[in-house]
């Protein structure tokens, strides 16, 4: 229990920024320029936690919760979910449950901050991200359910389990053809990319996560990135494990396939970043919208 704890957070904690740098290289790579080094997230990382914090005196402990919760869901739903076939340190019946509204409670947090600001701007920023979250949650679920379906648990070990290696071969292979797109819909929107959301942007009209968190500075900001690459890795822990689930036996080597998967998807946003334009806001719940159909018409193919 304690290793599997201790690998969990050490694979967590230390690749997570890694597949920031791997996103934004990739990009550059598209873009015909060198890029910033693989490491500069790291970088970033301790410039901004070496630094003071700064808050308005319009904000009360709301504004200061936000980050802290923001890095702390991460953490405990990464003990939820396993790494590949690195089985989870925490586990139980309907964990499923707690891993999805462990981000809605992050989620709530970060909106609260943003509106305890008194900022107009930074309200309209939160109110797209809840909208277009309550969106998306139907999709994670109708997904999370096929895979309990197929699996005959309830637990995310259950789902994730050396079941999917058969189940690929089986009848039910389209079902998780479906669910694997589904979720990584889920993933972009989920961690605010393209084509849902660009993170670098700075338009006022466009910003959705990003004006959320325009007052955060310092470590305050520090912890919010850190939060959104850990929760890259997290959610992106679900569509590696679907799409590689494969089992060698040992757990060093099952890390590699586990942290190669995570790189190998980090490489995928960037290029879907990289040839897809952001979409218009009224297209995005459409999407959305589609995604659930889909992922019901795929429990739909596992019940018939």
């Amino acid at each position: 229990m304690a290793s599997r704890l201790l690998l969990h957070l050490v694979l967590l904690l230390c690749c997570a920024p890694l597949l920031q740098g791997v996103i934004v290289k990739t990009k550059a790579l598209f873009a015909g320029r060198v890029g910033a080094p693989l490491l500069q997230p790291y970088r970033d990382l301790a410039r901004l936690f070496r630094k003071g914090f700064v808050f308005s005196r319009t904000t009360t402990w709301v504004f200061r919760a936000g980050p802290v919760v923001g890095l702390t869901v991460p953490l405990l739903a990464a003990l939820l979910i396993p790494f590949g076939a690195l089985p989870a340190p925490l586990s139980f019946e309907g964990d499923l449950i707690l891993f999805v509204y462990l981000f809605a409670l992050a989620r709530f947090f970060t909106a609260a901050a943003a509106l305890d600001t008194g900022s107009s701007f930074e309200g309209m920023g939160a109110a797209r991200e809840v909208t277009f979250s309550c969106l998306a949650e139907p999709t994670l679920l109708f997904a999370l359910i096929v895979l309990a379906k197929l699996s005959g648990g309830l637990s995310l070990n259950s789902l994730l389990g050396p079941h999917l290696t058969t189940a690929w071969r089986g009848p039910y292979a389209a079902a998780l053809g479906l669910i694997l797109v589904c979720l990584l819909v889920v993933l972009l929107v989920e961690n605010s990319r393209i084509p849902f959301d660009d993170p670098n942007t700075h338009l006022e009209l466009t910003m959705i996560h990003e004006v959320m968190v325009l007052d955060h500075s310092g470590p305050a900001f520090g912890m919010i990135l850190y939060g959104a690459a850990l929760k890259l890795m997290v959610l992106g822990a679900l569509v590696v494990r679907l799409a590689l689930p494969w089992q060698t036996g040992s757990w060093f080597f099952d890390a590699l396939v586990f942290v190669g998967g995570q790189l190998l998807l980090a490489v995928l946003i960037g290029v879907v970043e990289s040839i897809m334009a952001r979409l218009r806001l009224v297209r995005i719940p459409q999407i959305l919208i589609g995604t659930t159909l889909i992922s019901i018409f795929a429990l739909v193919l596992v019940l018939r």
